[in-house]
């Protein structure tokens, strides 16, 4: 991939962590729940139930000696680079997690492009031929990327092929998700995290 055509890009449609949450927000309390159709209802609600959750977690969390240690040993700029949407129930359950470690050294600039918007970006990013969110590309300046994460921990894919393999129905495998999610409280992926930056923290 051309990673000045995706700089461009992420320059163009990118977005900061914080102005996703406030467009998420406008949307909410702008839309007249009246005029909107059954599954638009039901993806509100889901946008909402992810604000709750993006707001919880970022207020709660506070990542582990070891990986604080690594991000902050970063010493050159990177992009992290997140694909996703408001309604997907993973993103609510995992970025806000990538947001605060991210935070943590100011050298790590997080942008995060609406997949809906950018398909030709989802399409360089997607997990066995699926547009599967959230996606995590990090680069370093000088446009090597440095690691990639998505959509959900291994423990979580483990649990839903199970679950699928198992006969349940969506509504039953993604309630189980999200009951793993919030046992979990990012535990999982904070491991991933370490074993996928580690090899970078000499940069």
């Amino acid at each position: 991939m051309d990673f000045l055509w995706l700089k461009k890009r992420i320059d163009e449609s990118g977005i900061s962590y914080q102005e996703y949450i406030k467009r998420t927000s406008d949307e909410i309390s702008g839309t007249k729940i009246e005029s909107v159709s059954e599954p638009e209802l039901k993806r509100l609600n889901i946008k909402s139930l992810n604000l709750q959750r993006n707001s919880r977690i970022t207020r709660q969390y506070k990542p582990g000696d070891e990986l604080n240690r690594i991000i902050k040993g970063f010493s050159e700029s990177q992009v992290w680079m997140v694909i996703t949407e408001s309604w997907c129930g993973d993103s609510g359950q995992n970025l806000p997690y990538i947001a605060v470690m991210a935070a943590q050294n100011p050298l790590i600039n997080l942008k995060i492009m609406l997949r809906d918007s950018n398909p030709d970006v989802m399409d360089q990013f997607l997990t066995n031929g699926t547009r599967s969110i959230p996606i995590l590309a990090a680069y370093s300046e000088s446009g090597d990327e440095l690691f990639r994460w998505g959509p959900r921990p291994e423990f979580a894919v483990g649990l839903i092929n199970q679950c699928k393999s198992e006969g349940l129905e969506k509504t039953e495998w993604t309630d189980k998700l999200h009951h793993w999610y919030a046992k979990n409280k990012g535990v999982e992926l904070e491991k991933e995290f370490i074993n996928l930056i580690e090899p970078i923290y000499h940069l």
